[in-house]
């Protein structure tokens, strides 16, 4: 069985892959023995996770990108392919909520909107649209959309990032329709995750309590314990699996 998720000979490309969740997933796909390249805009960020990945013997290249940018995403793919051979597997992992886009609707600016879904669902389209050719000429291509809990039911004063959401699981379903049986699409759902873009909202006692009382297993996630659930997708032992959206929430979405 452990065959199934071993990773050697693919190459994954991860958005957002600088830190938290992203940096997680990077260094895990390395470890089941994939060769990463690892992008955001942050090149500090990303350098540092292919420093580590390369120290403990594994392949990476960091590329900056921001995945609004059709260009600077096609880059992030043509380099991958001339420095390892191609991209099997994506990992859109790329998003964000911003202060500016939390409150009543009527409160949330155009702006503010356009921005969350432009990162959150144009760019993992993006992303995907620009490998497409590499994913369909691989054995065994692999799309994994970092989507959230917030993508399969509604949360208060979260719009802009909750229909981004929502649109990533239908863009999953979608695609994996479209792109069978040549390649994989799906998604997972992470509930609470401790990160540095939870922080200041752990720091909150009253605002963590509310989450823990929520959620059943009773504390946020690490980010590795979403990073097992993507290597899982990724690798042949999912490979049976298409338009599915696992939920990695601690039973948030139970109730």
């Amino acid at each position: 069985m452990s065959d199934q998720f071993d990773l050697h000979g693919r190459v994954a490309v991860v958005t957002g892959g600088g830190r938290g969740i992203g940096r997680a997933i990077a260094v895990e796909l390395a470890n089941a023995g994939a060769a990463v390249v690892p992008s955001a805009r942050s090149t500090d960020e990303i350098e540092a996770v292919a420093d580590a990945i390369e120290d403990d013997g594994r392949d990476a290249l960091a590329v900056s990108a921001d995945v609004t940018d059709s260009d600077a995403v096609g880059d992030v793919i043509e380099r991958a392919d001339e420095a390892f051979g191609g991209v099997d597997i994506v990992v859109n992992n790329a998003g964000f909520n911003p202060d500016d886009a939390l409150g009543r609707p009527e409160d949330v600016s155009e702006e503010s909107l356009d921005r969350v879904l432009d990162v959150n669902l144009n760019g993992a389209y993006e992303v995907t649209r620009a490998a497409a050719d590499h994913l369909h000429e691989s054995d065994g291509g692999s799309v994994i959309n970092v989507a959230s809990v917030g993508g399969l039911v509604g949360l208060p004063r979260q719009h802009p990032y909750v229909a981004s959401k929502h649109g990533l699981v239908g863009l999953t379903k979608s695609l994996s329709l479209d792109w069978a049986p040549e390649v994989r699409v799906n998604a997972v759902a992470p509930g609470y995750v401790s990160t540095e873009l939870t922080e200041d909202l752990e720091a909150n006692e009253r605002l963590r309590q509310s989450i823990i009382d929520r959620t059943p297993l009773d504390r946020f996630a690490d980010p590795e314990e979403i990073a097992g659930p993507v290597v899982f997708l990724a690798s042949d032992a999912a490979s049976y699996m298409t338009g599915a959206c696992l939920a990695v929430d601690g039973g948030w979405t139970s109730r």
